[in-house]
């Protein structure tokens, strides 16, 4: 038996890679996975449509389903001004209606992490009372999501799997104080997603 061969049977017998499993029942679920937002504790849980279709997303509820959505809001009016008066130290971060908070919450991805940070009443609500289609941001399960690193100005309505899903690709590959290129690469990646996104 040649080498080669002998090579290509062992990869063959490898065992397959742990599927992700259902954080209720345990089922194996595929990538495109449905989630579930625990409000109170601001987390997110992996689930199978099965488990999924038991939270309809009833008001106080302990957990609520998250429909897939990512949209671009071309027409949202955010002046530089505006931003500058949130006090948000980079040029990422998403904000939704917290039930368990009962307000508008901010955070922005870090290497720690989603980092929140405090929101002005105020300038929130300067903010709203120019773009009042973000009053209808679903509270816990939508955000809106702001990109303003370099030159861009892009506003996002979106699921909020897809917030912690950048707050993810920011930990897991930034490095040193600018991130280097290849966080830089992946967040280039993500909103170029988002940009071609339908859901």
């Amino acid at each position: 038996m040649s080498a080669g061969v002998a090579a290509l049977r062992k990869f063959a017998r490898r065992a397959p890679e742990a599927a992700e499993r259902c954080e209720l029942c345990g089922a194996a679920i595929p990538a495109g996975h449905e989630h579930l937002v625990d409000p109170s504790k601001r987390e997110l849980k992996c689930a199978c449509g099965a488990c999924a279709v038991l939270f309809p997303g009833l008001e106080g509820a302990r957990f609520l389903r998250v429909r897939p959505r990512a949209e671009l809001l071309a027409d949202l009016r955010f002046s530089d001004e505006q931003w500058d008066a949130l006090h948000i130290p980079v040029g990422l971060a998403f904000f939704f209606r917290s039930s368990a908070a009962g307000r508008v919450v901010a955070f922005y991805p870090s290497p720690a992490g989603a980092t929140e940070s405090l929101v002005g009443l105020e300038a929130w609500a300067a903010i709203e009372r120019e773009n009042p289609g973000l009053l209808q941001l679903e509270p816990d399960v939508e955000a809106l999501l702001v990109h303003r690193v370099g030159n861009a100005r892009e506003h996002y309505r979106v699921s909020i799997d897809r917030c912690y899903r950048l707050v993810g690709l920011v930990r897991l590959h930034w490095r040193g104080f600018s991130g280097g290129a290849e966080a830089q690469e992946e967040i280039g990646r993500f909103f170029a997603g988002l940009r071609g996104a339908r859901a």
